[in-house]
């Protein structure tokens, strides 16, 4: 009679496979319970800074109704400045109605800002961005060349309005940092405003201030 070789339990071998299986559950309930945790955290972080960013908004907004001073501003916190007069047709200098208005406007725009706690830590960039209406300059000028004639136009106009601005009287404490926040950029006719399908050149040509936020 042959006899069979002795060899571990067949139970007993399957020991350590169980053991490793049970490890390897353990560590994807660990990496999922993590995964879930940190996007969470995120979730949470981010309703938090949008709740913040809403909340300095709507005080942006009630301190210009306060002061009576006609902006439109979005849950996003672009200010739109237009229908004013600001500059006459094809002119960058500011016109005596748009002083006027920035005179009151800016120093009320930015002390808002800097008063508030979010915005005074997390504001990293303000950009003004100057817009025109797509009216063709006079003279044999191609379609490009119309382009960024309105592009250099577009471009002063922010300019002009961001060197007006910095010239108010707002709270000089923060100077140093609004300087290093200020961004100006020209964008031509390229975002005409529509009413129902039809541009609204006096709307068209505007200024516009968007905030930036840290990322982090």
């Amino acid at each position: 009679m042959r006899l069979r070789p002795k060899t571990n339990n067949d139970g007993e071998g399957n020991i350590f496979w169980i053991t490793m299986t049970d490890l390897m559950t353990a560590l994807v309930l660990v990496f999922i319970v993590l995964f879930f945790y940190a996007y969470l955290t995120s979730y949470y972080e981010k309703v938090q800074r949008d709740m913040a960013q809403t909340q300095a908004t709507e005080a942006l907004q009630e301190t210009l109704k306060e002061q009576n001073i006609d902006a439109q501003v979005d849950p996003s916190g672009v200010v739109k400045i237009q229908d004013l007069e600001l500059f006459n047709l094809n002119s960058y200098e500011l016109s005596d109605k748009g002083r006027q208005y920035l005179s009151k406007f800016a120093p009320a725009y930015l002390n808002s800002l800097f008063s508030n706690e979010y915005m005074n830590k997390h504001l990293d960039k303000i950009i003004i961005q100057g817009h025109t209406d797509s009216q063709t300059f006079k003279g044999k000028f191609s379609d490009d060349e119309q382009y960024m004639k309105n592009m250099d136009l577009s471009l002063k106009r922010a300019y002009e309005v961001a060197n007006y601005m910095t010239n108010t009287p707002y709270n000089k404490a923060n100077g140093n940092k609004l300087r290093k926040m200020i961004i100006v950029e020209g964008a031509s006719f390229s975002n005409p405003v529509l009413i129902n399908g039809k541009e609204d050149y006096n709307k068209s040509r505007r200024v516009e201030l968007k905030l930036v936020m840290k990322n982090k």
